[in-house]
């Protein structure tokens, strides 16, 4: 059976097109909302160490402020180099928490 773990509640949430960072543990997941649509990855962008969190959503993807590689939020692939992945998440909305996989 999965085991999801409560990251926030709904009302904290990205607005459409945005990413936020929210603490899970000893890690740091990354939500963006593109066009509506709710993903969770790892924070870290994979090039320098970047915060996906605190960058901005651009042609879908979630853009690192660092350096400017674009992972997409689906399959957490970089486009500057499809074999360089981020972790994604299984992410639920439940009762108003949100809740991921880890």
């Amino acid at each position: 059976m999965p085991n999801f773990t409560k990251l926030t509640t709904a009302s904290e949430l990205p607005p459409t097109d945005e990413a936020k960072e929210f603490p899970c543990g000893e890690r740091t997941i990354c939500i963006a909302n593109v066009n509506g649509t709710l993903s969770a990855m790892d924070n870290v962008c994979l090039h320098r160490g970047g915060p996906l969190g605190q960058g901005m959503i651009e042609g879908g993807k979630v853009v690192c402020p660092w350096h400017g590689w674009a992972w997409d939020p689906k399959t957490g692939e970089a486009s500057q180099n499809p074999i360089v992945k981020v972790t994604v998440y299984p992410l639920k909305i439940e009762n108003g928490d949100v809740l991921v996989e880890i």
